[in-house]
């Protein structure tokens, strides 16, 4: 119980990091750890639904999704946390209240041009005609990470791989079992 991790998946809007979350999820499941996925989007839907994005409802977004990932982590649960964090004190944040030990850092790496072409929620669209303001990438800073436990670069590998780095990441640091 005590070897379970937060994976923090950080990247631009479409970069993949839910659809990489939800893949570990499956891997994880078939070999017998228990996870949990904490969505930026569901959680802003329903527990942040009160918060919008300015740069104090973003920390409180995140210092919230940390609370919650901590409480499920201390009760044996790996943590599959996908959240945009556009910024290092964000970041920073994060493992403070979840601790360093427990928390492992995940840089989602894609293109904004690739998210762009990805948009499949038309986000981006909307952000660049001015209709969503304070959109990360368009008129809100990406702080690319200074050390991330891993990068994922998803604008070169496959899903497939992209999972099987991680996969790999964490058996070789002897979080998991393969």
């Amino acid at each position: 119980m005590d070897k379970y991790k937060v994976l923090w998946f950080i990247g631009l809007s479409g970069s993949g990091k839910t659809t990489i979350a939800h893949g570990i999820s499956e891997r994880l499941e078939k070999i017998g750890v228990p996870s949990i996925i904490l969505d930026g989007d569901l959680l802003r839907a329903g527990l942040n639904k009160d918060l919008g994005f300015s740069i104090e409802d973003r920390m409180e977004n995140i210092r919230r999704a940390a609370e919650v990932a901590k409480l499920f982590v201390e009760r044996g649960n790996m943590v599959l946390a996908s959240f945009i964090t556009p910024t290092e004190e964000m970041r920073n944040l994060a493992k403070q209240i979840i601790s360093r030990e427990k928390f492992i850092e995940i840089y989602v790496n894609s293109s904004l041009e690739e998210c762009i072409n990805r948009d499949s929620k038309g986000l981006y669209a909307r952000a660049l005609s001015g209709e969503i303001k304070d959109f990360t990438g368009i008129d809100s800073p990406f702080i690319v990470p200074k050390k991330p436990d891993l990068t994922i670069q998803t604008y070169l590998l496959s899903i497939e791989q992209s999972l099987d780095k991680i996969m790999h990441y964490l058996g070789i640091n002897h979080i998991i079992e393969l």
